[in-house]
């Protein structure tokens, strides 16, 4: 049997007061504390998306967009 597979588009704010998952216009938009650097923003959305679907961080991965605004 083939893994579920969902898939999101997210919008990512760094730099937030506070971490979180909230709906937006088609998308989900998720601040984390951490800034835009070396990939500490994207871990923490990792960390922060796994949490609030209750699924373990290694399940959650980024398609594209990585590095980009």
């Amino acid at each position: 049997m083939e893994p579920e597979v969902v898939r999101f588009t997210v919008k990512v704010k760094p730099r937030s007061s506070k971490s979180g998952v909230t709906p937006g216009r088609g998308e989900l938009l998720i601040a984390v504390h951490a800034p835009a650097l070396k990939g500490a923003a994207n871990r923490e959305m990792v960390e922060v998306l796994s949490q609030a679907l209750d699924i373990p961080r290694s399940r959650v991965r980024i398609v594209r967009g990585e590095k980009s605004r």
